[in-house]
């Protein structure tokens, strides 16, 4: 009874992560299930709903029924914006779906920062209630939750996004809305990409769910590839560095020396890389599996010679969702040179925000706001005919390291603690290097697995291109072989307590 129980219901101390083995033996069911109503595309769309609803309460409890709000309000604000011809009452739903959406995200990821902030300049003593645990209480039983405290609920901030998107498409007359509220309900919480992205438009999305299955060999071979892929990345690199070197820098950086922070903001540079580009690859590999496809969401972005380009190469998702729904609506660059600079500004000020309600993100997202700016201007003014030029190996080498050791800048007010954390940081690496050769030999593998990640990272496409060729035309018996060796290392290497993926905080 207790074995079942574990299976079905949520437990909050063991969430359904794409790392654990229980999620592969979840995984391997769906795909028994999945053969029998794969051909028949409606039967199709309710089977993969109500895996992926369950995928979501095992990931993430009652919250699930914040998500059937978000998917159904969302439904039918996009079939009234449809189906009415005012443009005020238009107008009037999409505010109602953004209220709803925005109103809940804030709610969630920014009542703490609200009420300390009120209580801090008016002297009150407000206290935080988690009311949908209150609500809850109301048929569960009092006490059955906590509502002293509010904890944010997995995948919100993609799903509300993802949801979004929807009815301001369908608002701004580039999409139709779904006539069946199951094949929405299938877009919305399709499990891969539900919990930590990509984001998926609906647009891309919705096409795929009325066409018939279809998987060539080379596909199943590139989707075997990217989960494998993406568990080295998640457990071999970002894991292992995390729980060996960068968390205990950043939890006390104050008992380092400067070149261990400064190693700690390398290895946090290719940690977090490897972890959500990791996460992306397997939930693209196991789209695949079933016949979708997921946009690329992660193209080698520490190769990035400037800091546009990084943008077009990280979280491709969320940054092209800011530029078209934030940007783009805040004006972009249609209303002069200052107020497209400023529009910069606040998309990343608010890109930041998304990330967190703390200063340090706010910070983060300024400084590629300025970043962005700063470069837009200087493309712009041109000096010297720079912009015109080809660049140079040697030009180009340097631009790429000048923008990672600026992103790696911007990562120490990412993952700081605090504010506190930031300053330490920096003060260490700038007034107590402290640099001894045998640091070298004590984090040997440390500092081999954090080269090793950016060597991988930096190898030109064709060599990856390569070597993912050689993969697929490996005889059936031989690809079975090198899964199996894999999947044995990593289970060897992995840390003893499973390690979440760190966009599940966002």
């Amino acid at each position: 009874m207790e074995f079942l129980k574990n299976i079905f219901l949520y437990q909050e101390n063991s969430p359904l992560f794409f790392s654990q083995l229980f999620f592969w033996g979840f995984f391997f069911f769906v795909l028994v299930g999945y053969s029998f109503v794969y051909r028949q595309i409606k039967a199709r769309s309710i089977y993969l709903l109500i895996v992926s609803l369950f995928f979501y309460y095992k990931s993430g409890g009652y919250f699930f029924s914040l998500l059937l709000f978000s998917t159904i309000t969302d439904y039918y604000f996009a079939k009234f914006i449809h189906q009415t011809d005012s443009k005020q009452k238009k107008k009037l739903f999409l505010i109602f779906s953004l209220v709803c959406n925005l109103g809940i995200l804030a709610y969630f990821k920014y009542t703490y920062l609200i009420i300390d902030t009120v209580n801090y300049f008016f002297d009150t003593n407000f206290n935080v209630t988690n009311l949908l645990a209150l609500w809850s209480n109301y048929f569960m039983g009092d006490g059955y939750f906590d509502i002293s405290t509010i904890i944010l609920p997995v995948g919100i901030s993609f799903y509300v996004f993802q949801t979004l998107s929807y009815t301001i498409d369908v608002y701004r007359d580039k999409l139709k809305p779904i006539d069946n509220i199951l094949d929405f309900g299938f877009y919305v919480t399709y499990f891969p990409q539900l919990v930590a992205g990509p984001i998926v438009r609906a647009a891309d999305f919705i096409p795929q769910i009325y066409q018939e299955y279809k998987l060539s060999k080379e596909e199943f071979y590139q989707a075997i590839f990217l989960i494998l892929n993406g568990l080295i990345k998640k457990m071999f690199i970002s894991d292992y560095i995390s729980t060996n070197f960068v968390d205990r820098i950043f939890d006390n950086p104050a008992a380092y020396s400067g070149f261990e922070n400064l190693m700690g903001i390398y290895g946090y540079a290719i940690q977090i890389y490897c972890d959500f580009s990791g996460y992306t690859d397997i939930a693209i590999g196991i789209a695949l599996l079933m016949g979708f496809k997921l946009l690329l969401n992660f193209n080698s972005p520490y190769k990035a010679p400037n800091i546009t380009d990084f943008w077009r190469r990280w979280h491709i998702s969320l940054s092209s969702w800011l530029r078209d729904y934030l940007y783009i609506s805040l004006g972009g660059n249609r209303k002069g040179k200052i107020r497209t600079y400023v529009n910069l500004m606040l998309t990343m000020l608010l890109g930041g925000l998304w990330h967190g309600a703390a200063l340090r993100f706010i910070i983060w997202g300024g400084l590629h706001g300025a970043a962005l700016a700063i470069h837009k201007i200087w493309v712009e003014i041109n000096p010297f005919g720079w912009a015109n030029r080809k660049e140079t190996t040697f030009q180009h080498a340097i631009n790429v390291i000048l923008t990672f050791h600026f992103v790696c800048f911007t990562w120490i007010f990412f993952r700081a603690k605090d504010m506190n954390g930031v300053t330490t940081v920096l003060h260490q690496i700038f007034y107590n290097f402290g640099f001894l050769p045998e640091m070298l030999i004590s984090y040997k593998a440390i500092f081999l697995t954090i080269l090793w990640g950016f060597f991988i990272h930096w190898l030109p496409v064709s060599w990856k291109d390569f070597y993912r060729e050689r993969f697929y035309s490996l005889p059936n018996f031989a690809k079975v072989g090198v899964a199996a060796a894999i999947i044995f290392v990593l289970y060897q290497v992995k840390s003893s307590e499973i390690q979440p993926f760190i966009y599940f905080q966002f």
